[in-house]
């Protein structure tokens, strides 16, 4: 899809580094430090790109191309290509429909989209506007009562699955952000979790802010075991990075694995999701889905995850650039030039079809 006269795409945007490089010029400082940030140094987040550079790709040629398609399912529900939108919370910051107009962009591009717990818009809102497979980011809330809530919500607006995020009980080092100054502005809030507490610590003089009260009611295995048994819906969970962990998600039942280091925003020095997904996947041996997050920004950086593993990838920070850029009209355009990369590099690597994106892909240099 190029961008036509008339359009809020800038002539000059054919990629998704494209719609970073627009995204920055135009963000305020502060909110470019809040959606661009990453944990302490930004060292995780700068290997999730490297990882994918390092990666080789084996052309191929003359291969049998015809009926080529980048359909694929997950769950049991059609995927018109391995890409999902990520949850990314307070899209308002950086357009004034905020998920709003994702979720136009993303059914426009017959994207499935994951709505974030910490969303700007209510997720009955967005789901009323939605015309894709619409998953719910879930945050374990202080209460039980409170989490179930949001999960008949979610079950009530026809929600397809859920997606607990497990890895950020305590929020990362985000020194950009602090450097930046950033604060929520008075119009954006979490408005799904009005009426609920906040996180808080009640750490006493010379107590521990993080030890204290944040993290003695952070969720457990247990939790999940609880949330497992209250809903029919698929549950997967966001933030797995270590075999073991994966191993018990799935004796937890859960239905599926987002191999994920939370955009180097939590804990610096993860390893890169990439290098991280070798290593789960060999665990998981195929027996749920894992999707992946984290650095992808081109075709070829989806088909070197499905190819080491995955069966999807997700990407947030590229939506919000877009976002930032075009609205509705900019996802949209940012998820057809992805599908269109991934594209020819299924045709010039010898994919007819997803499921032939095997290791034998990849190029070990």
């Amino acid at each position: 899809m190029a961008s036509q006269a008339g359009s809020p795409i800038p002539p000059d945007v054919v990629s998704a580094f494209d719609y970073e490089r627009h995204a920055r010029a135009r963000l305020p400082a502060d909110v470019w430090a809040y959606i661009s940030g990453a944990g302490a140094d930004g060292i995780t987040k700068r290997w999730n790109r490297e990882a994918f550079d390092r990666l080789a790709l084996s052309g191929r040629v003359l291969a049998d191309m015809s009926g080529a398609s980048t359909a694929t399912e997950l769950f049991g529900m059609p995927l018109d290509m391995p890409l999902i939108v990520a949850p990314a919370a307070f899209q308002m910051l950086v357009h004034p429909d905020g998920e709003g107009a994702t979720v136009i962009g993303a059914s426009a591009a017959k994207t499935w989209m994951t709505v974030s717990c910490q969303a700007s818009v209510s997720l009955e809102e967005i789901a009323a506007a939605s015309q894709t497979t619409l998953l719910f980011q879930l945050y374990m809330q202080q209460s039980r009562d409170d989490t179930l809530r949001l999960v008949r919500r979610a079950e009530a607006a026809g929600y397809k699955a859920l997606m607990v995020t497990v890895d950020a009980p305590v929020n990362g080092v985000r020194n950009d952000e602090q450097r930046a100054g950033f604060r929520l502005p008075p119009h954006v809030r979490a408005v799904n979790l009005d009426g609920m507490p906040a996180p808080d610590s009640r750490a006493g003089p010379g107590e521990s802010p993080v030890f204290k009260g944040l993290l003695d009611r952070a969720p457990s295995w247990a939790d999940i075991e609880w949330l497992r048994s209250q809903t029919s819906l698929p549950l997967l969970l966001k933030g797995i990075s270590h075999p073991d962990d994966a191993e018990r998600a799935i004796a937890c039942g859960v239905d599926g694995i987002v191999v994920s280091n939370h955009g180097g925003r939590t804990l610096d020095t993860l390893p890169a999701r990439l290098d991280m997904l070798d290593r789960v996947a060999a665990q998981v041996q195929g027996r749920v889905p894992l999707i992946v997050d984290g650095g992808i920004r081109r075709g070829t950086d989806m088909l070197k995850a499905l190819a080491l593993g995955a069966d999807a990838v997700m990407i947030g920070a590229p939506i919000l650039h877009a976002l930032a850029v075009g609205g509705a009209v900019g996802v949209l355009h940012l998820l057809t030039l992805l599908r269109a990369e991934f594209e020819v590099a299924m045709a010039l690597t010898g994919c007819q079809r997803v499921g032939e994106i095997t290791a034998e892909v990849v190029w070990r240099r």
